[in-house]
């Protein structure tokens, strides 16, 4: 789903809420429906703001509260959890028209990491502040708290014992049968679920954000892509603005959000050829499974990946809101 027309739009949207192996059998009907409705929620919240002359930072970080405050996405109140069983979010944010950015690592009990990214981004010297240190900033800043009971969910808790029997060798399925791993019956998805937005304003500056709860089961401090600017979101007028989700490990690697603008500016590809080039192509090369989520500066928009899904969503004044989930 690629969008480029002669006629640029006024302003434009685009979410994503995560990738992974989503596919039609993984999801009830009254699940998808309710998954489709909070995308919907989600772009109509970024689109107000940007039909009515508002920011690319305003609408993402709206945009992308929605997105947290639903316990369908890796993020935010949808949070994994950690080998520990406790939520340990990231969270980066990025104004194309300063280069400026804000990112936080591995913070507890933040209701919404993008707001603290944001803070980051405009109340601090630095760039990105982690764990109680960028706790410790969120109460300076007011910015608001919520108990562990307000992250957690029977699905990501099962989701945890899940990824802790697959260390423990042979593990059961309903139907009896002996699996290697837990991967073998889930797909492996316990690395996906970041939430992200990128917009252009109709000042034609651009914005990108991204947050998630990183990997279920993940130990040893790990951070992943999504708070690294450069890797998981990157933003500059002069090209376009990316949101990542998948293994961040490949994305951090292959410094995919930066890449995509860099082909943009300085080989002179199109936002479609340098998003496929990276996410079809290097990534694949890598082993990352993953994709991203773009807009440029004239408003053209993509959102490729090379899983079996990813929830996403775009939206511009000359089209009508569209969300998507499978491949096809």
């Amino acid at each position: 789903m690629t969008q480029a027309n002669d006629t640029k739009p006024d302003y434009a949207l685009v979410i994503h809420g995560g990738a992974g192996t989503i596919t039609r059998d993984k999801l009830t009907p009254e699940l998808e429906a309710d998954i489709r409705a909070t995308l919907n929620s989600a772009l109509a919240t970024g689109q107000n703001i940007l039909a009515g002359g508002g920011t690319a930072v305003d609408a993402i970080t709206a945009t992308i509260q929605v997105l947290e405050n639903s316990p369908h996405f890796n993020a935010g109140k949808g949070a994994v959890f950690t080998a520990e069983g406790k939520n340990e979010m990231d969270s980066s944010i990025m104004d194309g028209s300063d280069l400026n950015a804000g990112a936080v690592s591995g913070v507890s009990n933040v209701k919404n990491p993008i707001t603290l990214a944001r803070s980051v981004m405009e109340k601090s010297v630095h760039v990105m502040l982690q764990g109680h240190g960028a706790e410790q900033f969120a109460d300076e800043q007011g910015i608001e708290r919520a108990e562990d009971a307000y992250f957690y969910t029977d699905y990501r808790w099962g989701q945890l014992q899940d990824a802790k029997a697959k260390q423990q060798g042979p593990i059961l399925d309903h139907d009896g049968k002996k699996h290697s791993s837990v991967e073998e019956i889930t797909g492996g998805d316990y690395k996906f679920g970041t939430v992200g937005a990128v917009a252009r304003d109709k000042n034609g500056n651009l914005a990108a954000g991204t947050s998630t709860g990183g990997m279920t089961n993940k130990s040893h401090g790990r951070v992943g892509d999504a708070p690294i600017i450069g890797a998981g979101t990157y933003a500059n007028n002069a090209s376009c603005a990316v949101s990542a989700t998948g293994h961040g490990e490949y994305f951090i690697r292959a410094t995919v959000a930066r890449n995509i603008c860099a082909l943009m500016e300085y080989a002179g590809l199109s936002l479609d050829e340098a998003s496929k080039r990276i996410v079809k192509d290097e990534l694949v090369k890598m082993g990352g499974d993953g994709g991203i989520i773009a807009v440029d500066k004239d408003g053209n928009t993509a959102m490729p990946f090379n899983t079996p899904g990813m929830f996403r969503g775009r939206v511009t004044n000359l089209m009508d809101a569209e969300v998507a989930i499978y491949e096809d």
